[in-house]
């Protein structure tokens, strides 16, 4: 063969391994935590579509309950089926006036007729609202849409048995819950799945080992030294095997100047220095420069809020004294894999010097058992809120 053919046949070759690797179709595929084999749209799908429904099976129009109240103290199951099977949506809405209702309402999950959940959350951080406000944002696995709906789409096998509850720890009734939870009955799943867990966690405030500071960018401040960790917030901690997805994380800042100087660690089967070591939270967030703080503001005076498929910040308060933040982040291209544990945590400061009020759910998959979870706060100390811990108000001061 020439060399000018030999070429050509090399340049073919090539352009096909980057038409594959930039091909939608692969760009768009995410790990499967079922284990089972990626179906393409177009091919036939071989299990039955099922739905658990707040439908009137009277054939009325009381789709939401309306006539059965959920009482205070009262937890209700709205799921319990059996498998094998993977809950593929869950849609919910809620009539309920009372304030801060999303803090209120308790959402939980146990599979295989478990007696602890693998899923405990106040409702509205499950869904990305941690501040108990509505607002409207769209990524992968989570979105709000119009009129306070609900959107899940993260994939949730299970192979005997999925219950799922929701408990109202409000001092008012829920007027009515509406839910549609689609899901796919298979005859079986693959011996690798692995089970979707979710875990909410607090801190109000963080524990900031000072409050003599004016500004984030103080000599004392950067140079500190935190190479262990040492009082890093912790937003999971799981022993087993499994994977870590991500996080939705949301922030009432108790001090003025930016919240996120402070970095991810992340700590892999037992290693007690960083496995992965980031540079900055809103790094970690995959935005940049203080999400158009820092004095660099291409856009500015305007800071927009942002909310793609695995990265967002939905909520963007500013600067001062009392600003409300929303981030979240998904590992969809890589999910950070542990064998035998994992602890995720990040900085609340560079070196933890700040004393903001965090707010997190962290969403992973293991194989089962899992460890126990850390009690659920109470109601009272969910509620977001401003607290006193002195520094400076605002950047400025």
């Amino acid at each position: 063969m020439k060399k000018s053919a030999v070429r050509k046949a090399r340049n073919i070759l090539a352009a096909g391994v980057l038409f594959l690797l930039a091909s939608p179709l692969l760009a768009q595929r995410t790990p499967d935590p079922s284990g089972a084999v990626q179906t393409e749209i177009w091919q036939f799908r071989d299990y039955t579509s099922q739905r658990i429904s707040s439908h009137d099976t009277s054939g009325a129009n009381d789709d939401g309950n309306w006539k059965h109240k959920i009482k205070p103290g009262e937890t209700r199951t709205i799921g319990n089926v059996t498998g094998p099977g993977i809950i593929k949506h869950m849609w919910f809405t809620i009539a309920s006036n009372e304030t801060n209702h999303l803090k209120k309402i308790v959402l939980r999950i146990y599979w295989e007729g478990n007696s602890t959940p693998s899923v405990e959350a106040p409702i509205g951080d499950f869904f990305g609202l941690g501040l108990a406000k509505y607002f409207l944002y769209e990524s992968r696995y989570l979105s709000v849409g119009s009129q306070r709906a609900l959107n899940c789409y993260f994939p949730m096998p299970f192979r005997r048995s999925a219950k799922i509850t929701i408990t109202n720890e409000g001092e008012n009734a829920i007027d009515a819950f509406y839910y549609n939870i689609d899901w796919e009955k298979h005859a079986s799943l693959p011996e690798n799945m692995t089970y979707f867990h979710a875990q909410y966690r607090q801190a109000v405030p963080t524990d900031g080992w000072s409050a003599d500071w004016k500004m984030n960018g103080d000599e004392k401040i950067n140079n500190k030294q935190n190479k262990s960790g040492e009082g890093n917030y912790v937003i999971l901690e799981a022993q087993g095997k499994g994977f870590f997805l991500g996080v939705t994380h949301s922030i009432v800042q108790n001090q003025g100047d930016w919240w996120g100087e402070g970095d991810e660690m992340i700590y892999i089967d037992g290693d007690k220095s960083p496995t992965i070591n980031g540079t900055g939270a809103e790094d970690y967030y995959l935005g940049a420069w203080c999400y158009g703080g820092c004095g660099i503001n291409p856009f500015g005076n305007n800071q927009p809020t942002f909310s793609y498929s695995d990265y967002g910040n939905p909520r963007n308060g500013g600067d001062n004294r009392g600003a409300e933040w929303t981030v979240y982040r998904f590992h969809s291209e890589s999910p950070i894999v542990f064998k035998k544990s994992i602890k995720m945590t990040i900085e609340h400061g560079h070196a933890n010097h700040r004393s903001d009020n965090y707010y997190t759910v962290a969403y992973w998959y293991q194989t089962q058992p899992h460890g126990p979870f850390p009690a659920l706060p109470a109601v009272k100390d969910r509620i977001p809120r401003m607290v006193n811990t002195d520094g400076p108000t605002n950047g400025k001061n």
